[in-house]
C-alpha cells in the first residue's frame, strides 16, 4: 500500500472509528460512489477525504474541488494527502489554484503543502508563485519560516534564472541563507554579453 494512502486509511479509520462506512469507501471500486459522498450532504470530513483522495490518484476530475479545498485545509495531515492526490489527478486547473493558496496573505499559515505542491507540477505559475510568496516572507519578523524555506528549496528545484533576485534577498535572513545558496548554485550562469 502506498505510504500516502496507509497514512489516510490509518487517520480515516479513527475518525470513522472503524465503521462499516470507512470500509465500504476504502473497498469500492465504483468512481460514482466515491463521487456521490463529495456531494451528498451530511457526509462526515474523514469520507470526504477518503473518496476525493481515491478518486484523485485514479485521475478522476470530479475530485478536483473537494482536493483543493483540503489542500488548504488547518490540518498539515489532510493539505499532504490532497497535494499528493492532486499531483496524481492530472487537472489542468490544479497549478493555478495551488499558486493562489500559496499566493493568499490571508491563509499563508496553511501555503506549505501548496508551495511544494506548484514544486511538484512544475507549471508555469510554480515560478512567479514561488517568487511573490518568498518575497512576503522576507519582512522582518515573519512568523511563517517553513514557508519561506519551502519556496527557496522549490525555487533551487525550479532552477529559473527569475528566482536568481529574490533567492539573492533571501541570503541576507540567517535561517533562508545556507538553502538560498544551495538554491542559487543550482540556477544556470547566464551567458555573459559578447
Amino acid at each position: 500500500m502506498d505510504e500516502e494512502l496507509r497514512s489516510l486509511t490509518e487517520r480515516s479509520r479513527q475518525e470513522s472509528r472503524g465503521s462499516a462506512a470507512f470500509d465500504g469507501l476504502l473497498a469500492t471500486e465504483d468512481h460514482d460512489e466515491l463521487a456521490e459522498v463529495l456531494t451528498a450532504p451530511g457526509q462526515p470530513l474523514w469520507a470526504r477525504e477518503l473518496a476525493a483522495f481515491r478518486l484523485g490518484v485514479a485521475g478522476d476530475r470530479r475530485a478536483f474541488e473537494s482536493l483543493v479545498l483540503l489542500l488548504n485545509h488547518r490540518d498539515p495531515p489532510r493539505c499532504a494527502s490532497a497535494a499528493y492526490a492532486l499531483a496524481r489527478l492530472g487537472d489542468p486547473r490544479t497549478a493555478r489554484a495551488a499558486a493562489a493558496l500559496a499566493t493568499n496573505e490571508l491563509r499563508v499559515a496553511y501555503a506549505l503543502h501548496p508551495v511544494r505542491l506548484l514544486v511538484r507540477l512544475r507549471a508555469p505559475e510554480s515560478v512567479p508563485a514561488l517568487i511573490t510568496t518568498l518575497e512576503r516572507r522576507l519582512r522582518p519578523h515573519d512568523p511563517y519560516r517553513r514557508v519561506a524555506l519551502a519556496c527557496v528549496e522549490g525555487l533551487g528545484t525550479l532552477a529559473d534564472p527569475r528566482a536568481r533576485r529574490v533567492l539573492n534577498e533571501a541570503l541576507a535572513h540567517p535561517p533562508l541563507a545556507e538553502a538560498a545558496v544551495h538554491a542559487l548554485a543550482r540556477i544556470p550562469q547566464e551567458e555573459e554579453a559578447r
